[in-house]
């Protein structure tokens, strides 16, 4: 694709975002039922209907992304395919190329994945199913399945299927909400 196609379907795909700003807020899943026929136009190759992306996520390169079923991509989070690092070392090590010079590596993302904000997802990762990454992570290499990853780098620090009593217990507290529903906040468990 030309360069000055590239960018005209950028400031379309921008444009359609903001048109949607309203939607996402107040029924996700309508907003959803529009955004992921837009995101899959644009490229972004899907296994599945993911449960949320986020208007905010930045996808560097559509055509080099995956997304499995009922993957959630939080607010702010990079999906980065591209690194310019390269050009940097070779003129470090005095052979710098005539221009700058970029890698580009997929990134796949299984099904039942929970990306936190801020999460920063590097070229060649690829996450397995059922993984949470936590807030603030930066995710490189193979993230295994039934995996909970966390900070920068990001490292394992368990399994989803560990402690399944500590997951019953957060559903039946106080903080638990179910999603949003006809505009109300509705809680979880009936008391």
């Amino acid at each position: 694709m030309s360069r000055i196609r590239r960018a005209i379907w950028r400031i379309g795909l921008h444009l359609l975002k903001v048109a949607l700003i309203p939607l996402e807020n107040l029924n996700p899943r309508a907003y959803m039922k529009l955004y992921v026929p837009i995101l899959s136009a644009y490229g972004l190759h899907l296994n599945g209907f993911p449960r949320y992306i986020s208007l905010r996520a930045r996808f560097d390169d559509f055509e080099h992304i995956t997304l499995g079923e009922r993957t959630v991509i939080s607010k702010y989070v990079i999906l980065l395919t591209h690194d310019y690092s390269l050009t940097t070392a070779l003129i470090a090590i005095g052979e710098p190329p005539s221009t700058d010079i970029a890698i580009k590596r997929e990134i796949k993302i299984g099904s039942n994945v929970f990306i936190g904000m801020n999460a920063v997802i590097l070229p060649g990762t690829q996450i397995g199913d059922d993984v949470i990454v936590g807030a603030g992570s930066v995710v490189r290499g193979i993230i295994p399945s039934d995996s909970i990853v966390v900070g920068n780098p990001a490292e394992r620090v368990g399994s989803l299927r560990d402690h399944p009593e500590r997951w019953r217990e957060r559903r039946e507290g106080s903080a638990a909400l179910a999603d949003w529903e006809f505009g109300l906040k509705h809680r979880v468990t009936e008391n």
